[in-house]
């Protein structure tokens, strides 16, 4: 398992008329840790698309449980449960500055080769990156 955790200050714009964090920005904050994530391992989104891999969406899910607020610092904490093969699968709780849990989820990437539009398994550099940080 390999963890990591990001920090994110609610941004006015990112709110609605009640104050409250909108909806829509949540799985944005995903996005966020999930590429810090591939940063604390010694990769980027743009290093892996620079050498022809993709990694488009498959699926994401996303449970509100509490409101998060305008000028809040979040933690999002993102966790890789097992090494990836074809897809990256990554679990996430937010918590407010409470370190009460208000929303979690999952998103589930696929490698993709960018030329063939197919998918492929995780390159041997980018896993052996992996590797050296999940138990």
């Amino acid at each position: 398992m390999y963890s990591v955790d990001t920090k994110i200050r609610v941004r006015y714009n990112e709110t609605d008329r009640m104050g409250y964090l909108h909806h829509s920005f949540y799985p944005v904050y995903f996005e966020i840790a999930r590429t810090e994530m591939l940063r604390s391992i010694g990769s980027t989104y743009k290093l892996m698309e620079d050498s022809g891999i993709i990694m488009p969406v498959y699926s994401l899910n996303v449970e509100y449980k509490a409101p998060a607020f305008y000028d809040e610092t979040l933690t999002v904490k993102s966790v890789m449960k097992e090494l990836p093969v074809v897809r990256l699968i990554i679990n996430y709780e937010i918590l407010n500055e409470n370190e009460s849990i208000i929303c979690t989820g999952t998103t589930t990437n696929v490698f993709v080769n960018a030329e063939t539009r197919k998918p492929m398994r995780v390159p041997e550099d980018i896993l052996s990156l992996f590797n050296k940080f999940v138990d």
